[in-house]
């Protein structure tokens, strides 16, 4: 748990940092582009590159590559230096054809995460697409070079290198808003408008992988061009990652559902559409990313190494405290989410070009995802189980089954809800596959393992839930207070965040603290130390 907490600690440190500045970066752009026409337009553009990423190399990354590298270094006579390099050489490669091609392309592609297009709003996303997807390459190479970080437990750099990219894109946003005078509108957007927007998002990422190939060659990584595939375990990896490809293109069959479904509801009511629909789900992954992503990177290499040397216990006790450290903190996250969804987006989303009307929108579906946060957590500490055996079969047939319920229940969405309704409808769909998914995923992981102390596990988050439901009565008294007093506007939202979400969170940590859970506690003793020193 120590050894967890601590490296823990160190990516949450940076997660947080580049989750706000994130927020920030969201904030800008949806105060610059809106979440009309040009906003789905953009949002689409960008979303683009990041699925053929991980239908390409992405989804390999955790699941085969940082084992594969492990294994490497522990047994290989260099130490695995050469099968990194031909591993990189071999990215280089893939993923600079994989750029050049998709550009090409992106017409058809464009029109295929769309729901019939015309006009203005498909040439801008098209022309944004063409100025975006280059970054393809430079975000495998940089996920690559994380992944070699993470095997060799530095797992600093990747989490704070995502910050020089929001950074960047912040300014882009900025001068947006100072030189352009099309605003929200996809008609009046000129081209130098759209290049601003489009080689400005490319340009964050090439620094972020800048960043990140450089904290390699500081950690000992030296690249040396190895064209010869022989040594990369091209038939090892393609056996364990054909049923990751099967995995993450099952999961990316299911994103492209929702995205038709959502680009649909968009069409029909503006402002309720895809944007809406990625808005809150980004900040449905900030306590996701801010401490679940933080536990998994850190337990993958520990229960990898763990399964090699045949201590299942060891894997048992290190998935144990994940879960139990992971849901501390994500289940009055949650309960925070759930309340005060609507305060959350009108402080993020409600400036410049968003209408303060959109902006609750996007905290109503964010409520929704609110109920989403504990099983999608448990779910993707789950699948980090079976990769530490090296099993990816069991992930793509759990895949599988949620993206069916999720398809399945989005489609009864799209038809029986009324317009404005239909993209909350899918995030409770979203919603409900994480949960059944959830529970086949740990019955399926504890007959691997031989048993999951599921009902310590079990013990644990009642108490935890128990200790929370203070800090949601609190949130919502200061919800309902404000909303009476003053409405929901910038500074009323703000004054809500900080009375119901600030003290709510503080409460929880107090009560928890009190009532002895360990994980809480040890949170608490962590940061004190930092703060005493």
């Amino acid at each position: 748990m120590s050894r967890l907490l601590r490296a823990g600690a160190i990516m949450a440190a940076g997660t947080m940092v580049s989750r706000v500045t994130g927020f920030l970066r969201t904030a800008v752009l949806a105060a610059a582009i809106g979440t009309a026409a040009l906003g789905d337009a953009y949002n689409v553009a960008y979303t683009i590159p990041l699925i053929l990423f991980e239908l390409l190399i992405g989804g390999v990354l955790s699941s085969v590559i940082v084992p594969m590298v492990v294994r490497a270094r522990r047994n290989d006579p260099d130490g695995g230096t050469a099968y990194e390099q031909r591993l990189m050489t071999f990215a280089i490669l893939l993923l600079g054809v994989a750029a050049v091609v998709s550009v090409l392309l992106a017409p058809l592609i464009v029109d295929l995460y769309t729901d019939d297009w015309t006009g203005a709003k498909r040439e801008a996303a098209i022309t944004l697409a063409r100025f975006i997807l280059p970054q393809i390459a430079f975000f495998g190479i940089g996920a690559l070079a994380g992944a070699i970080l993470n095997a060799r437990d530095r797992f600093a750099a990747p989490m704070w290198a995502p910050v020089l990219n929001n950074l960047v894109m912040i300014v882009v946003g900025l001068l947006y808003l100072v030189v352009s005078g099309a605003g929200s509108s996809v008609e009046a957007a000129t081209a130098s408008d759209l290049a601003l927007l489009g080689i400005g998002t490319t340009a964050g990422i090439v620094v972020q992988c800048l960043a990140l190939v450089i904290s390699l060659h500081r950690a000992g990584f030296r690249f040396r061009p190895r064209f010869g595939v022989r040594g990369v375990g091209l038939g090892e990896m393609g056996r364990t990652a054909a049923w990751t490809f099967a995995y993450v293109g099952i999961m990316q069959f299911g994103f492209w559902v929702t995205t038709k479904l959502a680009t649909g509801a968009g069409d029909r009511v503006p402002g309720a559409g895809n944007s809406a629909y990625a808005y809150a789900y980004q900040l449905f992954q900030l306590p996701y990313g801010v401490i679940a992503v933080s536990v998994i990177t850190a337990m993958l290499p520990r229960m990898s190494r763990s399964v090699a040397d045949g201590q299942l216990g060891q894997v048992r006790e290190e998935f144990a405290s994940g879960v139990r450290l992971v849901c501390s903190v994500i289940i009055p996250a949650g309960l925070l989410l759930m309340v005060l969804g609507p305060a959350v987006a009108v402080v993020i989303f409600g400036h410049g070009n968003m209408t303060i009307s959109n902006a609750i929108y996007i905290g109503n579906v964010l409520q929704i995802f609110g109920l989403a946060l504990v099983p999608f957590s448990i779910f993707q500490l789950l699948l980090r189980v079976f990769y530490s055996f090296g099993d990816t079969r069991t992930p793509a047939f759990l895949a599988a089954g949620n993206v069916a319920v999720n398809a399945l229940l989005s489609l009864v969405s799209y038809v029986v809800l009324p317009d404005r309704y239909i993209v909350m409808g899918l995030a409770c769909s979203y919603t409900v596959s994480y949960m059944t998914g959830a529970g086949f995923a740990w019955v399926r992981a504890s007959r691997k393992v031989g048993g999951l102390d599921g009902r310590r596990v079990a013990g644990a988050l009642t108490r935890m839930y128990l200790v929370a439901l203070p800090t949601a009565g609190l949130a919502l008294a200061v919800l309902w207070g404000g909303e009476r007093w003053a409405g929901l506007t910038t500074v009323s939202s703000l004054v809500i965040l900080a009375a119901g979400g600030g003290l709510g969170m503080l409460l929880y940590f107090v009560v928890a603290h009190r009532a002895r859970i360990p994980e809480v506690g040890s949170l608490v003793g962590l940061v004190a130390g930092r703060v005493g020193r």
